[in-house]
């Protein structure tokens, strides 16, 4: 494993990398598109060049691209370049991509027309196609930049190639919902993206033989860090397919490219037991679950159909992500590091720390109470949000918000949440966000509140309460399905239910608890018997 230093960055690593493999699996996808890391490097090469003219003077350049070969590819570039990738988060909804575009000052956006027609997005101003760049790239560009990029060694492409930068500098700026629903731009430098691939590395032991299973996005951290950059730093393969719920497509991914890794959610692997056949995943050694809840029978079904464990693993994108992991024995000679019911033990170089809730005293062992972490790949802060930036750490440790316990083992328990958000298929979903749509469909004398419950399918499902007996369910779905909020943040319509007051306390504050255990009490009621 290379040792950081001060001059480390992402494309600095990955150079050295594809110079070490040169001819090896770098990467594919579901398009039939497949690169060795030498033919990834040129490629990267030239498009970092274009990206160059093309964004001349910008510091931040958006991506609004799917997990593939081309998304990787732009990644790089854009690192190569000495600019910040923006993934954008296509499926958050057009005002919150707004946002984010504002936010960080996007002027170009480096996306593809195919990719647009599929997702249903319309043509924005600044927009560069990939295919464009393709076409205006000559034979003889691509060939000279191949040859370059064999003929020279590792620190001469660096200082030819790449856009001065340090370990310090921003490496990407990634947009996760907050508690009050509007989105956080979590600025990430490379010094902390590369401490926790390398902690990863050293916990879940890999090697240049694995091939990594691409199937989250690049806007979430775990997409980014995981999926793109850790197996092009470690120097392993990855295949990429965009759907993550598109089973039948990953199980031929998974077969073709014979992958031995694995991180996704419990609903995805839920439905990969449900389609894929076990010889698909034959050749896995890591199957890695996050973003919700693992349900026991989803772990029994993965484990009776493949043979292998989900592990559980949790982090937070202000850590970039990954904080702690479970990791099952890779061969019968070495013992395993886990605890069913955990999230695992923080990773190398990463502290945990339960505290009282209240008085913030601790650390408490076996006690629940709020989770801090800490560790060199805490992110840089928020975004233009220098406030929000002091109030998320105490005395050096990120407060994460959640509820938790660690045993004496250090083997940590997630309890409960803080914020009011759901994981629903391991997206973040705000409640106050879609109380305030509901609000606004209703009279101002009516309330509304939001909660959810766990579903065996995504994880949770939000259910929401409304006052107005005028409206029905019906209608206020019909309503809400006009707004601008994402699909996934829709409640069902029999997960909207009228009542004749909303749950308070004596403060005249909702009564959160009372309103959770209504919902509970009233969908173990529709439940078929």
């Amino acid at each position: 494993m290379a040792h950081a230093s001060t001059q480390d960055t992402l494309a600095r690593r990955f150079v050295r990398t594809a110079k070490r493999r040169w001819s090896s699996f770098c990467m594919a996808d579901s398009t039939g598109r497949e690169l060795t890391y030498g033919r990834a490097l040129a490629a990267s090469l030239l498009l970092s060049r274009a990206i160059g003219r093309y964004a001349r003077g910008q510091r931040t350049i958006g991506l609004l691209l799917p997990a593939s070969v081309g998304g990787a590819l732009a990644n790089v570039a854009v690192s190569m370049a000495g600019k910040v990738p923006v993934n954008l988060n296509f499926t958050a909804g057009r005002d919150a991509m707004a946002s984010a575009i504002a936010r960080c000052e996007i002027a170009t956006i480096l996306t593809s027309r195919t990719f647009l027609a599929k997702a249903g997005l319309q043509p924005m101003e600044g927009m560069v196609f990939l295919e464009d760049v393709l076409r205006d790239t000559p034979a003889i560009a691509k060939a000279l930049a191949l040859l370059a990029m064999f003929a020279l060694p590792a620190g001469l492409i660096e200082r030819m190639f790449l856009a001065d930068a340090d370990a310090d500098s921003l490496a990407t700026i990634i947009f996760s919902s907050g508690s009050t629903g509007v989105p956080k731009g979590v600025m990430l430098a490379h010094r902390s993206i590369l401490a926790n691939i390398d902690a990863a590395s050293q916990a879940i032991r890999l090697t240049d033989a694995d091939v990594m299973l691409g199937v989250l996005p690049f806007f979430h951290a775990f997409g980014f860090t995981g999926t793109l950059w850790l197996p092009l730093i470690i120097g392993f393969g990855v295949a990429y397919h965009p759907n993550p719920i598109d089973a039948k497509t990953i199980g031929e991914m998974a077969e073709r490219h014979r992958a031995t890794l694995l991180i996704s959610t419990p609903t995805f692997c839920g439905a990969y037991a449900r389609t894929c056949r076990a010889e698909q995943f034959a050749s896995l050694r890591y199957a890695i679950v996050g973003a919700e809840k693992l349900r026991a029978s989803t772990a029994a079904a993965f484990k009776e159909k493949f043979g292998h464990d989900l592990v559980e693993g949790y982090g937070c994108t202000e850590m970039a992500p990954v904080v702690a992991v479970n990791v099952p024995a890779p061969d019968a000679t070495r013992a395993a590091d886990l605890h069913r019911g955990s999230v695992g033990r923080p990773l190398p170089n990463v502290s945990a720390k339960v505290v009282d809730i209240v008085t913030g005293e601790g650390p408490l062992v076996c006690v629940e109470g709020l989770l801090l972490v800490k560790g060199s790949n805490a992110m840089v802060g928020y975004l233009g949000e220098p406030e929000r930036t002091r109030d998320a750490f105490r005395d050096g440790w990120y407060v994460t918000g959640d509820i938790a316990a660690i045993d004496e083992h250090g083997f940590i328990r997630i309890t409960d949440r803080l914020s009011r958000l759901s994981k629903i298929a391991g997206e973040m979903v705000p409640h106050m966000r879609i109380e305030e749509q509901l609000q606004a469909l209703l009279p101002d004398s009516c309330g509304c509140v939001v909660t959810s419950v766990e579903d065996s399918e995504r994880g949770e499902r939000l259910v929401a309460f409304y006052t107005d007996p005028s409206v029905t369910p019906s209608d206020l779905w019909k309503r809400l399905g006009r707004t601008t909020l994402p699909k996934l943040w829709i409640p069902k319509r029999e997960d909207l239910r009228f009542v004749d007051a909303i749950p308070t306390l004596g403060t005249g504050k909702i009564d959160l608890r009372a309103v959770r255990d209504l919902a509970a009490a009233l969908s173990e009621e529709s439940e078929p018997a």
